[in-house]
């Protein structure tokens, strides 16, 4: 038997790996239900609260015909204290095809593999990596740039925000990288991990020159502390407005959920250059293909 395909990080997977997963993903934006994982059951388990992207996990799984279990943390045997070994234990002693996790803290699913012998799928852990996130939206880049990873060479994208605390970050520094795109990172001195890539502390300096805006949500529950003086203070600097975008050919992106006026004006929402909602349906036809990659392949 071989040896289960997790995704833990982006890393994970090579480029060719990723075009197969892409070009899987854009043949599932059809919306057809197919029976690819029929017969297949997979578990998913969330140590952390999430809409879109349980959800979006869920809605991928049925419209492959798999079973879902959704395992309620908080009425789980681990709200008793039962330890992450056992049950990874009775996980797998059900036999899934497949377990999804999101967990607070980084590295739950390295922890995780070692105990089960199905796919594990990284929902996103603590601040280290979210890898659907960054393939939906090497996705959304890809359909905008002509359909061809290839014209992502030398683009510039601006990563906006709560970085040092951002999996979403991490992940597509990764990916984007390895695609040829060059990342700038673009923050307050604090919201800044220690990087080798280019950093600037305004976003009005740098807004002329990037075609992709990549706003991140400011990660308050991440924080002991408040690190600014206000949301508000915040936004004067780092928030997109009509202004920033002016009028050139670029296109923004957010994980979600967004905080209005904040990370994204409210008319910047509303600017056809805005793909948030593309991203989201992305995000269902890339679980689709990376389900249909880890489990069958």
């Amino acid at each position: 038997m071989h040896a289960p395909k997790h995704l833990l990080r982006t890393s994970d997977l090579d480029k060719p790996q990723i075009e197969t997963i892409l070009q899987q993903a854009q043949i599932y934006k059809d919306m057809h239900h197919r029976e690819n994982l029929k017969n297949k059951t997979i578990i998913t388990i969330f140590f952390e609260n999430s809409t879109r992207t349980l959800s979006s996990f869920e809605i991928a799984a049925k419209r492959l015909s798999a079973d879902v279990v959704r395992l309620d943390v908080s009425k789980s045997s681990t709200a008793k204290g039962e330890s992450m070994s056992d049950t990874a234990a009775n996980l797998n002693a059900m036999n899934p095809s497949a377990i999804i996790i999101r967990h607070k803290n980084a590295g739950a699913g390295y922890y995780l593999k070692s105990q089960v012998s199905c796919p594990i799928i990284n929902a996103g852990d603590g601040a280290h990596a979210h890898p659907t996130q960054a393939l939906l939206d090497l996705l959304t880049l890809k359909e905008h740039f002509g359909n061809d990873l290839h014209n992502l060479k030398g683009k510039k994208i601006a990563i906006i925000g709560d970085i040092a605390n951002s999996r979403v970050a991490n992940s597509n520094i990764e990916l984007l990288s390895r695609f040829g795109m060059e990342v700038i990172l673009v923050a307050p001195p604090h919201f800044l991990p220690p990087t080798y890539l280019r950093t600037c502390y305004s976003l009005r300096e740098i807004a002329q020159e990037v075609d992709v805006f990549m706003s991140l949500r400011t990660q308050t529950e991440r924080h002991d502390r408040q690190i600014y003086g206000s949301l508000k203070d915040y936004a004067s600097q780092y928030c997109l407005t009509p202004e920033i975008l002016s009028d050139r050919d670029v296109i923004v992106l957010h994980p979600g959920p967004v905080h209005r006026n904040i990370d994204i004006d409210d008319e910047v929402l509303k600017d056809p250059r805005c793909k948030v909602l593309e991203q989201v349906t992305n995000g269902v036809c890339v679980r689709m293909a990376v389900l249909e990659f880890c489990i069958c392949t």
